[in-house]
């Protein structure tokens, strides 16, 4: 056996039952482990993001967890319908899931599963077709726009401030736009609600407005800049395997 792959697991199991976390004297101790073989392990998996570090210095399970969880749940049985992935994804991840589209000609919310490790944010409920400058769901289907007609709608909808770092001139979201449009997963850190961020990715395209749906999760602000680049790899594969249940 290999004995630094077997105290890793040993160390992640026991992350994992402690939801709120734990410090890395604390798991040194209960692992049996000396501190400095710990924070190397600790370290190590911090960088692969199978756990991740707070700012109290206490760890929790990282999101490949979940991922590998994914996969193994996908390979037993996939998902049959939306409504299903969104609440399996919400519950691997914790996070708050969101469809949006098109809705009389402004992006609006179309589904909602809320996450336990996701902050509450109360206007982000079916039917929310405001503040699509400062939203995630917002950029991505404003983004399937051509410019013209994204320059109208936002003329004609107004680009009012939620937060300080909302984004209230069309230059500026056109420079946002080009910016995530290069990985095709849309962010907003903090410019719809104070500590909260969300991303997103379109699912499907379509001929007209109307047909486009994108996907997204909210969680943390703190979080979504720690996992930004295992965030795109997931709402990718998140879309993929959505697109066939719309």
């Amino acid at each position: 056996m290999i004995q630094s792959v077997q105290r890793a697991l040993r160390i992640m199991e026991y992350v994992g039952r402690h939801s709120g976390g734990v410090t890395a004297p604390r798991i040194a101790f209960e692992c049996g482990l000396n501190r400095a073989t710990a924070y190397n392990l600790l370290r190590t998996l911090v960088y692969e993001h199978y756990l991740r570090r707070d700012e109290h210095g206490k760890y929790t399970l990282g999101l490949e967890v979940s991922d590998r969880y994914s996969e193994l749940t996908r390979t037993m049985a996939g998902p049959r319908t939306c409504a299903e992935f969104m609440r399996r994804m919400s519950s691997e991840t914790g996070y708050s899931t969101f469809l949006a589209r098109f809705v009389e000609g402004r992006p609006a919310v179309t589904e909602v599963t809320e996450g336990s490790r996701s902050p509450h944010v109360e206007d982000l409920i079916v039917g929310f077709d405001d503040g699509a400058h400062a939203t995630a769901l917002g950029k991505a289907l404003l983004a399937t726009l051509q410019p013209h007609d994204r320059a109208r709608f936002l003329k004609a909808a107004g680009m009012r401030p939620f937060t300080r770092r909302t984004l209230t001139e069309p230059d500026a979201f056109e420079y946002d736009l080009a910016v995530y449009g290069e990985s095709g997963v849309y962010a907003e850190l903090g410019q719809f609600r104070e500590g909260v961020g969300c991303a997103g990715v379109v699912v499907r395209e379509g001929e007209t407005p109307a047909d486009r749906i994108v996907f997204a999760v909210a969680l943390p602000l703190t979080e979504i800049r720690d996992t930004w680049p295992v965030l795109v790899g997931r709402l990718r594969d998140a879309a993929a395997e959505l697109e066939p249940l719309l």
